[in-house]
C-alpha cells in the first residue's frame, strides 16, 4: 500500500505530465476511501515537458517594419487568366456533369490553380481561389461576391469555361497584404 505522500507525488507528477486516464485523482481517492480500490495504476496519455511548450510558444519572430505600403511587383492579371484557362481546359474539357464528380473536382482545381499561382512568386498577396461547377442545362445563374480591399494594389482574375454539359467559372483574388 502506497503511503499518501507517495501518491501526492505520484498525482502531481502525473497531472503535470499530461492528462490521465478516466480515474482522476479525486476518484482514485474517494474508492481507496470506501474500500473499493487500494492499488491502481494509472496511465498517461499524453506526455510533454511543460517547459519545452512554453519555450517553444514563446519563440515568436518579430520582424522589423518595413514602411512598405504598396507593391513592388504587381499581380499579373493577364498571366493568371492564361493559368485558369489552361487549367480548367485541361480538367473540364471531356468531363460530363455528374454532381459528385464536379464536387470533387472543384476542389482538385482550386489547389492546381493556387498552386500554379503561387509558383508566381508574387511577393506579399494573399490569394483567395474559388471554383464554381454547374450543369448546362439552359438556365441562368447569378454568382456575386464582396470584399473590402484597396482598388490600387488589390486584384482578381477570372475565366468563364463551357463545354457541352457543364459551365466552369474560376476567380483568384489578389489581396495584398501590408
Amino acid at each position: 500500500m502506497m503511503s499518501d505522500v507517495a501518491k501526492d507525488r505520484t498525482a502531481h507528477s502525473v497531472k503535470k505530465k499530461g492528462s490521465v486516464s478516466p480515474i482522476s485523482c479525486h476518484e482514485f481517492r474517494r474508492r481507496e476511501l470506501h474500500g473499493r480500490i487500494k492499488d491502481c495504476l494509472s496511465t498517461v496519455s499524453y506526455m510533454d515537458e511543460p517547459s519545452l511548450r512554453d519555450d517553444a510558444s514563446r519563440r515568436t519572430v518579430q520582424m522589423e517594419n518595413t514602411y512598405q505600403l504598396g507593391p513592388t511587383k504587381h499581380f499579373p492579371v493577364f498571366i493568371v487568366n492564361h493559368i485558369l484557362k489552361d487549367v480548367l481546359t485541361s480538367y473540364l474539357q471531356e468531363e460530363q456533369y455528374e454532381p459528385e464528380l464536379c464536387r470533387q473536382m472543384t476542389k482538385t482545381i482550386s489547389e492546381v490553380i493556387k498552386a500554379q499561382v503561387k509558383d508566381l512568386m508574387i511577393p506579399r498577396y494573399k490569394l483567395i481561389v474559388i471554383v464554381h461547377i454547374g450543369q448546362l442545362n439552359s438556365q441562368s445563374i447569378l454568382i456575386g461576391s464582396r470584399c473590402l480591399w484597396n482598388p490600387k494594389s488589390d486584384t482578381f482574375s477570372s475565366y468563364v469555361f463551357r463545354n457541352s454539359s457543364l459551365f466552369a467559372l474560376a476567380n483568384v483574388y489578389a489581396v495584398y497584404f501590408e
